[in-house]
């Protein structure tokens, strides 16, 4: 049986002390048991800290780019060359589509020859404020980043923080989702391998519980917390490191809507929400939540993505067949299987998402809803479900339709539907949300800046902006004037 461990300064390990905490965890495919892991606590977090900022004082890490830049390319070509062993592990431990998982494998691959070339690209300014006088701004790393992750996207989310902290000369601390573990230690494995980095510079501490993010957004060692996770634990998060005024990065919560015009390609529309609304079985805070439709064509609408979500085939992510794959746990299942039934008293429910039978029954398996919604107060509209539930809306003009849109704190991402080009852009300038796609949804890559407004969190992650998370300004002046 595959154990995920802790590393700690260079080192892979049970615990600090002692063997440390083992646990079991399952295939949310079979609820079977699949792997072990380790359960780390505050002393785990303690000692990678501790490493974390020793290798960041005492080595040459943070002014030596060249080293960062090979080292990232590296990492990213031993990534690839094993894609398929990594992707099976994120199907196992996750239940996502064997496509997902190899396209969020290869996601992490671009993302960090992304970083790997702008490690050697960090430059800073100067300027002449007057006569003899002169300003130069330093661009620096930050010091020690501490990287707390879910278990959605495991490996990708952990490399679109980890790859711009360790671009910029960081050293790190991560926290991943003890669900996802074995995963993220496989990848792991192929960066710590590499024996030119320093001792400390890359930790990663596993916990089921509380006590490590607690440590690492309380300890002053810690300078950067990079989250991706729920709007509420974000905020528990920015709470705990108010007192050290730690520089944060949040990604939060979303709820995704998709604008629906009467011009759009209708079976293409279709399309292109179902793909958005089911990725990772809705287990994605950009994926599409809220489907908005025009009056004009409200009833066809309707009709085609019903059945649509009705057709999706539910299975195994190593099932080629499957269309979309199994959530987290049965708990999660569960959870949303009584928010359908809460429908049926609060709303109109026009697909039912059922608990399938025979072999599948014993896994996370639901297969999608469709519920019709018309008060903006609804928590179907406000709250994030995370899952296959899908609210259907009516709008009966622009004005209407960014006023629904926008009747949410969650700002992350959105869709407009349309062949208008200038009304798309219309609706984007209006809609406020940090990313707003175009007859698409869920175009996410290294190049481009994601991130999202008030519940949704802030900061930046992918482009240049996610690496400015991870580096300070300084600024030095000087004289050269005689009198």
């Amino acid at each position: 049986m595959k154990l995920a461990q802790h590393y700690i300064d260079g080192k892979w390990t049970s615990a600090v002390s002692g063997t440390g905490n083992i646990k079991k965890g399952v295939n949310p495919a079979t609820n079977e048991h699949a792997y072990d892991y380790c359960d780390g606590t505050e002393a785990e977090a303690l000692a990678a800290v501790a490493a974390a900022r020793r290798a960041f004082d005492e080595t040459n890490w943070r002014n030596s780019p060249r080293l960062r830049a090979d080292i990232l390319f590296d990492f990213a070509a031993r990534m690839e060359a094993r894609k398929a062993e990594i992707a099976d592990w994120l199907v196992t431990v996750n239940g996502k589509l064997h496509r997902e998982a190899m396209g969020e494998v290869m996601g992490s691959v671009s993302e960090l020859k992304y970083y790997a070339g702008l490690a050697r690209t960090q430059y800073g300014r100067n300027l002449e404020v007057e006569p003899g006088a002169f300003s130069i701004l330093d661009r620096e790393a930050a010091g020690v980043a501490a990287i707390i992750l879910p278990w959605n996207a495991p490996l990708l989310l952990l490399v679109r923080s980890l790859a711009p902290a360790l671009a910029a000369g960081c050293s790190v601390v991560i926290k991943p989702a003890f669900q996802t573990s074995t995963a993220h230690n496989l990848a792991l494995e192929y960066l710590t391998n590499d024996e030119r980095i320093p001792a400390g510079i890359v930790n990663s501490v596993i916990e089921s519980g509380i006590a490590v993010s607690q440590h690492l957004c309380e300890s002053l060692d810690v300078d950067v917390i990079s989250f991706t996770g729920s709007s509420h634990v974000g905020k528990l998060i920015a709470e705990s490191t108010s007192p050290s005024l730690k520089r944060l990065s949040l990604e939060l919560g979303g709820k995704a809507p998709a604008l629906v015009f009467p011009d759009c390609d209708m079976a293409k529309t279709v399309s292109g929400v179902v793909a958005g609304a089911t990725v990772l079985a809705g287990q994605q805070c950009t994926a599409i939540t809220r489907v908005l439709v025009h009056d004009a064509i409200y009833d066809a609408f309707k009709t085609q993505l019903a059945q649509a979500l009705q057709s999706i085939k539910v299975g195994p992510g190593n099932d080629a067949a499957s269309q979309m794959g199994c959530l987290i746990d049965t708990a999660n299942r569960d959870r949303i299987a009584k928010l359908v039934e809460r429908a049926e008293k609060e709303a109109r429910v026009i697909v039912k998402g059922q608990i399938p039978e025979g072999e599948l029954a014993n896994g996370a398996f639901i297969t999608p809803s469709l519920i019709e919604v018309d008060d903006l107060a609804s928590p179907f509209i406000q709250d994030e479900l995370f899952g296959p539930l899908l609210v259907l809306e009516r709008f009966h003009d622009e004005a209407e339709a960014i006023n629904r849109a926008n009747a949410t704190r969650y700002s992350l991402a959105s869709s407009v539907w349309t062949q208008d080009l200038f009304l798309a852009r219309r609706m984007a300038s209006k809609l406020n949300f940090g990313n707003v796609w175009c007859n698409t949804h869920n175009r996410l890559f290294a190049e481009a800046e994601t991130g999202g407004y008030g519940d949704s969190g802030y900061g930046k992650l992918h482009g240049l902006e996610g690496m400015y998370d991870f580096m300070r300004t300084k600024h030095f002046y000087f004289e050269t004037k005689t009198s």
